[in-house]
């Protein structure tokens, strides 16, 4: 108790090509020692593909049921977003499964308006916070980033979830917010964060060079990914976090908040 093992995986995604990647990513996994929680990119059996209506799987489809069996021979905690179709609608939804095959999923909120994501996929409504190994972690995608309040700490008695974890297909052309923003979430929230992301170019040309990272709560980069595939392993000490917690108790000066679900214009 008190340490947890998180391994990032780094890939360079084949452009809407499931059986590659998942091929990929299995010999990835095949290639490392001893892990508790594993972390893929987002979408990552597809790369950041806007043609859902193509692509989509439902909860019972052949990556989920990869991400099931893959839980289960290495005994780890998987997690990485892809599409879903479900009650005629498509989400980006990141899906944690444990090795007992039970899971939780979390649909992304904020869709990437700029590519698109909007006009294709359904925002999530909810946030996801699980357990392991006596860790809270809260979940989100990509462009969530962006948007610091869908991740503030909702404080009452303790912070609500030690770990932040974002998975992402992030170009290098933004490279400089990705790192700064993920920074910036670790130190306003005292938690660990980590950032995976791909690397290589997309069908729409645009290039990845990762940056996956790991940042403890005071905005200290404790690992960073080159722009090459690849996998990181890093042991988060909970006893760190809570004498930073208990030395700098910032957290119990935050605000109090609640997240009201937005009014669309037009029904107002």
């Amino acid at each position: 108790m008190g340490r947890l093992h998180c391994t990032l995986i780094q890939a360079d995604l084949h452009w809407e090509d499931k059986e590659k990647n998942l091929l990929q990513l299995e010999q990835m996994l095949n290639n490392k020692g001893p892990q508790e929680l594993v972390i893929l990119p987002e979408m990552f059996n597809t790369g950041f593909s806007m043609r859902p209506e193509v692509l989509a799987e439902t909860m019972e489809g052949e990556t989920v049921q990869w991400m099931r069996r893959m839980a289960s021979r290495h005994r780890i905690i998987l997690a990485g977003s892809l599409i879903i179709q479900e009650n005629n609608q498509y989400f980006n939804r990141l899906i944690w499964m444990q090795p007992d095959g039970a899971m939780a999923t979390y649909d992304k909120r904020h869709r990437f308006a700029l590519a698109g994501e909007d006009q294709h996929f359904a925002a999530g409504e909810h946030r996801l916070v699980t357990q392991a190994n006596g860790w809270r972690i809260l979940w989100q995608i990509c462009y969530d980033l962006r948007f610091p309040v869908w991740s503030r700490q909702q404080t009452l008695n303790r912070p609500e979830y030690d770990l932040l974890v974002y998975v992402a297909n992030w170009p290098d052309k933004r490279a400089h917010a990705w790192r700064s923003l993920l920074i910036a979430r670790a130190i306003e929230n005292q938690c660990y964060v980590i950032g995976v992301n791909r690397v290589g170019t997309d069908g729409n040309g645009l290039e990845h060079l990762g940056d996956s990272m790991v940042i403890d709560p005071m905005g200290q980069v404790l690992v960073q990914l080159t722009g090459k595939p690849g996998t990181e392993t890093v042991v988060l000490d909970k006893n760190v976090l809570e004498e930073i917690r208990s030395r700098l108790p910032f957290w119990k000066d935050a605000d109090a908040f609640s997240i009201i679900q937005s009014i669309d214009r037009d029904e107002q």
